[in-house]
């Protein structure tokens, strides 16, 4: 079941933040990240949580690792200098991914729910409560290294948490609202309770599943951290529609009596 698009009909804001969000995320991974080839600033800007939980940069020698099921052999980067605070990368990693399918993934994701959470909060609400999501879902990501006694060292990356915070308030907000997802080879219309609710469990038992495994890989912690942030920051950030209506009635009228 994967989306790819909501009932957008109520909508009566445009939503300038979300499309800035998308176009800086896009010109990180293609100017910044050399569509990932740039593994030097990658590995700068990354989160990586030792380095968050002991507020030091940790710069390591890269290594040749040895595939134990091919056999083959490959270079796998140290961690790089990062010239700012390394507090600072839980903001810089929520707009860098780790190839195209990741990319392209989060920002359908994006364009699909954040709108709607736009035009609900208004534009810098929503700023807000989307780089709030992400940086407690990267503390989820660092806090579950430790529980699960996975390695610090290895970097995170991607708007997937904060995104899941997105994900998150759209459920609180709109559990009723249709979205078209994409089962088996057919589009069908289903709630966003049924949507959002299965893709939330499947990060909630995958997480389980690498419970104590180390290495690489999806960070479920910072999906699901995510996406419990949102739902409880929501009931903070959100004023309702009726500030949003009486705010839109406002602009209208200050446009009218200056036009």
């Amino acid at each position: 079941m994967f989306p790819i698009s909501d009932d957008n009909s109520d909508r009566h804001l445009t939503p300038l933040v979300n499309y800035v969000l998308i176009a800086i995320n896009i010109f990180v991974f293609i100017f910044l990240q050399g569509m990932g080839n740039n593994l030097s600033f990658t590995y700068a800007f990354s989160t990586v949580p030792a380095e968050i939980l002991s507020g030091t940069d940790i710069v390591t020698q890269g290594e040749v690792v040895r595939d134990p099921n091919t056999g083959q052999t490959f270079q796998v980067p140290g961690l790089q200098p990062t010239p700012i605070s390394v507090y600072f990368t839980l903001i810089s990693s929520m707009f860098m991914h780790g190839g195209w399918g990741h990319l392209l993934g989060n920002m359908l994701f994006l364009w699909i729910f954040g709108d709607n959470i736009e035009n609900r909060l208004g534009h810098g609400r929503y700023l807000t409560f989307y780089l709030l999501s992400g940086i407690l879902a990267s503390l989820s990501h660092v806090l579950f290294t430790v529980v699960a006694n996975q390695s610090g060292m290895t970097p995170s990356l991607g708007a997937s948490g904060a995104i899941s915070g997105v994900m998150g308030a759209y459920l609180i907000l709109f559990p009723r609202r249709k979205v078209n997802v994409l089962l088996l080879r057919f589009i069908v219309a289903v709630p966003a309770i049924a949507a959002l609710g299965i893709w939330i469990l499947f990060q909630i038992i995958s997480g389980i599943g690498a419970f104590g495994m180390d290495g690489g890989g999806v960070a479920y912690a910072a999906h699901i951290g995510g996406f419990l942030a949102g739902m409880l920051l929501i009931k903070l950030f959100d004023r309702g529609q009726r500030y949003v209506d009486e705010g839109l009635s406002r602009r209208q009228d200050f446009r009218r009596r200056n036009y």
